[in-house]
């Protein structure tokens, strides 16, 4: 009954943050300079990975991965929160709504899966360095990537779908930034118990499984690291745990929390952080002491400036 209720929507309303024009201006500027950074740093890690073989590493093959998820990632939301913030116009179309939930839960749980993956080569570089490249080559490199975006596809198939199963019950704003589960969730009527305790089975196990497994590890390599002598080593030995601690904290506010007590202001917030700063701050994290990347990026700069 829920489907059916649902498919005679014509869309939705995306409410936002506020309903002060000069606020919304001042956030336009903010996500668009955001953004534009996550663009141009994500981008970046892309190209000197791909263009220095130096940097043909299992290490950076997973960085790529994660760049170019973040890329994808952040185009799925905000260009609509661009959009929404720069006029009066705050509508989404029912189409536009499921797409953007079914690509941005399936991004963002890849993401998630991508950052195990990524403790994963830590762990064996930093307890098991003599059968690193043995462990992790090309061929279990891509096999551990696909798993993450194929895993990440059938999480974001069961929550949205079912997600999508609730009655809304005539309810058409959403008070949010974007079409997530979270947030659909609110506009929901009747009883919806058992939906809601499927997907937070699903929730629990894409954000608990994980996030014990990352713990574990780096319990491990933080054994292992205390005997590496190198600064430099002991940095880019816990780079994916920083990254790890910004995504798994605000995922786990967002949807572990029952969906329909939150604060509907923290959410918000919550939202544009893991949405629009984590991606941003990414790049920022691994080049910020990484003198390899910055090597590069100092040769390709060099080389640019010859030219020109």
């Amino acid at each position: 009954m829920g489907g059916a209720n649902n498919s005679s929507f014509k869309g939705f309303i995306l409410i936002g943050v506020s309903d002060d024009p000069e606020l919304e201006m001042i956030f336009f500027v903010v996500i668009l300079f955001c953004y534009l950074l996550t663009l141009l740093g994500n981008l970046t890690i892309i190209l000197i990975s791909r263009l220095d073989a130096r940097l043909h590493t299992p290490m950076y093959f997973f960085l790529s991965n994660l760049s170019s998820l973040d890329l994808a990632y952040t185009t799925s939301s905000v260009p609509q929160m661009l959009f929404n913030l720069w006029g009066p116009d705050k509508a989404i179309s029912y189409g536009g709504c499921i797409t953007q939930l079914y690509v941005f839960l399936w991004l963002g749980a890849t993401e998630g899966i991508l950052l195990v993956v990524m403790t994963f080569d830590r762990y064996v570089a930093v307890c098991r360095p003599l059968h690193y490249m043995t462990i992790m080559n090309p061929r279990i490199c891509w096999q551990l990537a696909s798993t993450a975006w194929l895993a990440g596809l059938g999480n974001s198939l069961i929550q949205s779908t079912f997600t999508l199963q609730l009655p809304f019950c005539g309810h058409q704003e959403i008070n949010s930034f974007l079409c997530e589960v979270p947030s659909l969730i609110k506009l929901t009527c009747g009883d919806t118990s058992l939906n809601e305790a499927i997907l937070n089975g699903v929730c629990a196990f894409f954000t608990a499984v994980p996030l014990s497994i990352i713990l574990i590890s780096y319990g491990y390599i933080a054994q292992a690291v205390l005997n590496i002598p190198s600064a430099e080593g002991r940095h880019k030995a816990f780079l994916p745990f920083i990254v790890v601690c910004l995504f798994y904290g605000s995922a786990t506010y967002a949807y572990l929390l029952p969906a329909k007590s939150s604060s509907q202001d923290r959410g918000k917030f919550i939202t544009l952080f893991y949405s629009v700063v984590t991606a941003m701050v990414n790049p920022l994290i691994y080049t910020l002491r990484n003198k390899e990347v910055k090597g590069s990026l100092r040769k390709f700069l060099g080389k640019w400036r010859e030219e020109w």
